[in-house]
């Protein structure tokens, strides 16, 4: 962004940053919160550490300016509290006996700067506008971003990376037409979304939008899901029931992981779309029905087809239209964007005041891999906005956010592979998602209802993974706690 861009943001946009004053000397208090309230700061004064923490437990700072000898408290432990409750606050430590192990040790600690008494003033007023300047920097940074999130969301999809750029395209023209499509993607990539884009931009819709996950519906009761049917079809079957087919009627049925169809309701689908018309359970009277069909799927439906595990038909028929959405990694200019739309959408729903990033912060969440796309990088950010105690997101919170697999992995994961990929090109997608499986395996002890969980799919859809990828004896050893080879 340039400087100019800066300027003509509102400045009433951001708020003043606060800073915490800690000294037992009521004469450094009043002359740092005059000069801090000239600069631009909101300041709170304390003449204790204990005081300090309670002011600090009411209201997270931006910025701590501690004395480093006080009565009830060493400033280098003080120091340690502060970043410990508020990871994000920038700490200055004040001395009047500097010395060079204490300087060192608070660098160490995270001190941003070590200022002797009596100060330099024109050295402390520098200090401080530089600080309060990356402050607004950060603030208005997430802010235009956020702005300039707003004017790139497409039916609630968002991207200014060609990739994106280029599928927003291809919807906008084929919406109003297609009445058959085919989108593929890898997991957490926006497939729901992408089928809601074409029915928001198409003649649909103001009509029904019926989404139903393939791999979540019990075989047995899939064929009724889909197409209803009548009293006394089956056992349990006490009165007739519409299908989501009707329930469609006019509108648009999303069909989730299409792949995980069974072979049996892929031939009836098939001709449900042929032919317009669905039959229930139990009836021999067909029913017209009106209803455009968006499918999604994760997987490579022609390797399926040419493995005999998907009807061939039944993919070309679908594939009439064909949308892949890119990975996160392939529109990784997209990133910033993201953030901070999550990050705005999440301080509205908490009804906090979150103005950005710290540094280190940004470098784990541009260096990471993203593996699970953008659905992994909104849940980190929520989980990042929830844990926060400041108005910035440090890296501290992002590390609670990522669970059981932290940043320092993730990175460590894509610095390895990435390597590994130079040297032997990209790897499968087939190999991706066995080597994915295997590490939410050896996450969660080998507990496959907890694997089926973080990874979003069904226990049924985790089994046929299991079985398509042959994992068996590595998911026993991570059951009893081993290293799979």
């Amino acid at each position: 962004m340039s400087a100019q861009t800066y300027a003509s943001f509102p400045k009433a946009a951001i708020g003043r940053p606060l800073l915490l004053v800690v000294d037992d000397e009521a004469t450094v208090l009043r002359v740092i919160e005059r000069l801090a309230a000239k600069i631009g700061f909101e300041v709170v004064a304390c003449g204790s550490g204990n005081e300090a923490m309670r002011a600090l437990m009411r209201r997270p700072a931006d910025l701590a300016m501690i004395d480093l000898r006080m009565p009830d408290v060493n400033g280098l432990d003080l120091l340690r509290q502060i970043k410990s409750a508020v990871p994000s606050c920038e700490v200055i430590l004040m001395t009047g006996f500097a010395a060079v192990d204490s300087a060192v040790e608070a660098i160490k600690l995270g001190a941003r700067e070590y200022l002797t008494k009596p100060f330099d003033f024109d050295r402390l007023k520098k200090v401080l506008a530089d600080i309060r300047d990356e402050l607004e920097r950060r603030a208005r940074v997430l802010a235009l971003e956020s702005q300039v999130a707003r004017q790139l969301e497409f039916c609630g999809m968002l991207g200014r990376s060609p990739a994106m750029q280029d599928v927003f395209s291809l919807i906008q023209r084929l919406a109003p037409h297609a009445k058959v499509v085919l989108i593929a993607g890898e997991t957490g990539t926006g497939k729901e979304l992408a089928a809601r884009a074409f029915h928001l931009a198409g003649p649909r819709r103001s009509k029904p939008f019926i989404t139903v996950n393939c791999s979540a519906v019990v075989d047995t009761l899939f064929e009724s899901e889909l197409f209803g049917h009548v009293k006394g079809a089956f056992t349990g079957a006490v009165e007739s029931k519409a299908g989501l087919f009707e329930s469609a009627d006019g509108g648009t049925l999303f069909l989730d992981e299409i792949g995980e169809l069974t072979s049996n309701v892929q031939a009836k689908l098939l001709r449900a779309i042929e032919n317009g018309e669905v039959q229930r359970v139990g009836s021999l009277v067909p029913r017209k029905v009106d209803v455009a069909v968006v499918a999604a799927t994760n997987r490579d439906l022609r390797a399926e087809v040419a493995a005999g595990r998907f009807r061939g038909d039944l993919f070309y028929r679908l594939n009439v239209v064909g949308v892949m959405l890119p990975p996160l990694r392939d529109r990784r200019e997209d990133i910033p964007y993201l953030i901070a739309s999550f990050i705005r959408d999440c301080s509205e729903r908490l009804k906090k005041t979150l103005t950005g990033l710290t540094p280190a912060a940004e470098r784990v969440l541009f260096n990471t891999r993203w593996d699970g796309n953008v659905r992994e990088l909104k849940n980190a950010i929520e989980r990042a906005c929830i844990l926060a105690e400041g108005a910035t997101i440090s890296e501290r919170e992002l590390d609670g956010a990522f669970g059981l697999q932290p940043p320092s992995i993730n990175r460590q994961r894509m610095s390895e592979n990435d390597g590994a990929r130079q040297n032997d090109g990209p790897a499968p997608l087939e190999t991706l998602e066995r080597e994915h499986i295997l590490e939410v395996l050896r996450q969660v002890s080998g507990n496959r209802m907890k694997a089926a969980k973080v990874l979003g799919i069904s226990r049924r859809a985790l089994y046929r993974r299991l079985e398509r990828h042959q994992i068996g004896d590595e998911a026993a050893e991570a059951r009893r706690g081993g290293r799979r080879p």
